[in-house]
């Protein structure tokens, strides 16, 4: 069984992203990394258990000889909501309930965090990006290490052509993720904060 991990948001550059987010939230990104692997880096918020990131191209790193995870090479427009992120316990097993072209298997580090994550060979995860990219930690949790930003998520809508075919491939019993059906994938994060509801998109 999958569990909810976290949210990325995708942007052009990262300060693009934080400014987005902070704006439509209320609050303050924390710090974030490098990932030299995928030549991205990123800026977090906890949300409790879960955690969102703004993720974009590093510009400052060479790039990869292989596509970037969440299809960045190809992303375009304003700042949004892109992916959702599910942890498993045996990525291997994960993988092999998943739809084809969820991934393979990739270490990664960055600090003294370490997981493993399904990378999709051309980047871009099964039913038009609306699959949750799969994670398997080893050891700490991001999330654990954030300062508690007083903000949880109430409601993560998965917009898609193929909601229902989406719902039943995806291994999650999470009340807070729903399915919908519309015309292109996306998503849509309700956000409990300090300030009150506010909606990521």
């Amino acid at each position: 069984m999958l569990r909810l991990d976290h949210l990325a948001v995708s942007a052009a550059s990262l300060d693009a992203g934080v400014a987005v987010v902070e704006a439509a939230l209320g609050l303050a990104l924390g710090p974030g990394g490098k990932h030299p692997h995928m030549a991205t880096h990123n800026r977090l918020l906890g949300l409790g258990e879960l955690y969102l990131e703004v993720i974009s191209i590093d510009p400052e790193a060479p790039a990869p000889a292989w596509p970037r995870w969440f299809d960045l090479d190809q992303f375009q427009g304003q700042p949004r909501l892109t992916n959702w992120i599910c942890a498993c316990d045996d990525l291997e097993t994960a993988l092999a309930q998943a739809p084809q072209g969820t991934g393979v298997p990739v270490d990664l580090a960055r600090g003294d965090l370490r997981w493993r994550m399904a990378v999709p060979g051309d980047g871009k995860l099964p039913f038009g990006g609306g699959f949750p990219a799969l994670i398997q930690w080893q050891g700490a949790h991001p999330a654990a290490r954030l300062p508690d930003s007083g903000a949880r998520l109430r409601r993560l809508e998965i917009v898609n052509p193929r909601a229902m075919d989406l719902r039943n491939a995806v291994a999650l019993d999470d009340p807070r993720v729903v399915f919908v059906q519309g015309p292109a994938p996306a998503l849509r994060a309700e956000i409990d904060t300090p300030h009150g509801l506010r909606v990521l998109e």
